[in-house]
């Protein structure tokens, strides 16, 4: 199962780097300006910078409380973007 979420806000990449970096110490991440992933032990999280879009894609393990991963991306994102927060999503 994957789930897919298109969040507006101009601050993508300024975003997708600071949430990246924020949990490099704990678990396994990879990310450059435009693209991330981090491995949390509940999935994967992937995220992709556009202009006016950040893409998040989270892919949960079997068994993975799917609304609580949701609730902490969210959580953790709204943090960094607090000028413009709670940013919206659209999970697909």
């Amino acid at each position: 199962m994957t789930l897919t979420a298109n969040v507006p806000t101009t601050n993508a990449s300024r975003y997708l780097q600071q949430l990246c970096k924020h949990w490099s110490h704990k678990f396994e991440t990879e990310f450059d300006a435009q693209n991330g992933r981090i491995a949390f032990p509940m999935g994967s999280i992937r995220m992709a910078a556009q202009a006016e879009t950040l893409t998040v894609t989270i892919e949960p393990e079997e068994g993975a409380d799917i609304e609580r991963f949701k609730q902490v991306l969210a959580d953790h994102l709204d943090r960094f973007a607090f000028r413009e927060a709670p940013l919206s999503f659209d999970w697909r």
